[in-house]
């Protein structure tokens, strides 16, 4: 399935994605163009279990999950291009690199991903993305990050 401007609301990322609470880190992709590029949004709430110490008097959302978060919309994009719902894909961080954190993320923020495929071919496991997050506009974070995308969850 190889549609165009495709959407993923959370049931159908849940079906594609093997993450769960709490770490689930994308509620939204949209703008799906194939394997090309994607949008994902995150929602960051206050209620979520890395606020606790990270930090507690100032809440933070920790840089790693900004790029986790850019990670699954990229998985999703690939998913939803590749058909993959219900088929138990597991996703595997190869590389991060060019990464770049350029202002905070904090509670009451709606993270905005853009990813855009640098290398990946549908037969293929190993895919790199670019991608960047941001707040209102204002950019939050960029990387280039490879990542393997597995069918059979007993195999590296």
């Amino acid at each position: 399935m190889n549609d165009h401007n495709r959407n993923a609301d959370i049931n159908l990322i849940k079906r594609i994605l093997p993450h769960r609470y709490p770490f689930l880190l994308v509620d939204k992709v949209f703008d799906i163009d194939g394997f090309n590029k994607a949008t994902g949004i995150k929602n960051i709430t206050f209620n979520e279990p890395q606020f606790q110490g990270h930090f507690p008097n100032t809440p933070i959302m920790p840089g790693i999950m900004i790029v986790e978060a850019m990670a699954q919309t990229a998985a999703v994009m690939v998913g939803v291009g590749l058909d993959l719902a219900d088929k138990d894909m597991l996703i595997y961080f190869m590389a991060i690199d060019k990464c770049k954190f350029r202002r905070k993320v904090t509670p009451g923020d709606q993270l905005t991903m853009r990813l855009n495929t640098l290398r990946g071919k549908p037969d293929g496991k190993v895919w790199k993305f670019y991608g960047e997050a941001s707040v209102d506009g204002e950019m939050a974070a960029q990387a280039e990050f490879s990542a393997m995308m597995n069918m059979n969850s007993t195999e590296v």
